[in-house]
């Protein structure tokens, strides 16, 4: 039994070349501390990943949805490749357990930070791919982005207003949105800051928040609601 038959029973596969996994399980904070114990870090690897989970993301969605516009495919697919998306499959299959991580690292929570998980995550698929192809990545990928997506989808987690608007202002009016901060308010510590969206001079929403980028998803909302009740006229 190797040091990897775990993870691979949480995977649901057999690698045939152990160096690929070991390597996407190296974090460069291990190859710092033991220069002769690794080759490579797994940053290679978590870039082919990103690229692999990108492509087989984007098909599954483009079969999944066959009416769906791009934009709404797109905001799916952002939703799905998110580090914190990532990092909730990288718990599931347990792989903080297996990392190689420098003391330091390890002491300060690497295990369960979500940009190391997530990062991890991806060169595991980068490894899997380069080991067995596309065809064992899509079936882990798939197993995993199903019961997300419903997730996703039910609770509206892909929706960006800004976005959103941003797209059916320039489908219908051929402008770009801005977003101009009108007032801020309150202590150094916690301002609060309105803003308005505007589309030319007409200003479709005003919104507040404690950041600029808060206000103006804010903003954005008002801004599609208003775009609805246009729509059901």
């Amino acid at each position: 039994m190797n040091r990897f038959t775990e993870l691979e029973n949480n995977l649901n596969v057999q690698f045939k070349d152990y160096s690929l996994l070991a390597r996407a399980l190296t974090h460069r904070s291990f190859l710092n501390e033991h220069p002769d114990e690794a080759l490579e870090d797994n940053e290679r690897l978590e870039f082919l990943g990103d690229a692999v989970l990108d492509f087989i993301v984007g098909a599954y969605l483009y079969h999944r949805f066959p009416e769906m516009d791009e934009g709404e495919l797109t905001s799916l697919r952002a939703a799905l490749v998110r580090a914190r998306t990532l990092a909730g499959f990288a718990r599931q299959l347990e792989i903080g357990r297996f990392l190689q991580l420098g003391f330091g690292e390890a002491e300060n929570g690497g295990r369960e930070r979500t940009p190391l998980l997530c990062a991890s995550f991806e060169a595991v698929i980068g490894a899997l791919y380069l080991d067995q192809g596309l065809p064992a990545v899509k079936s882990l990928v798939e197993q995993l982005v199903s019961p997300a997506l419903a997730e996703i989808m039910a609770e509206s987690l892909h929706k960006d207003a800004k976005s959103e608007f941003q797209v059916w202002a320039q489908a219908r009016y051929n402008i770009t949105p801005h977003y101009d901060v009108i007032h801020t308010s309150g202590p150094d510590h916690a301002k609060q800051f309105t803003v308005h969206v505007l589309l030319g001079d007409a200003v479709w929403g005003e919104g507040t928040g404690r950041s600029k980028q808060t206000a103006a998803q804010a903003a954005a909302k008002v801004a599609m609601a208003k775009v609805e009740t246009l729509e059901d006229e």
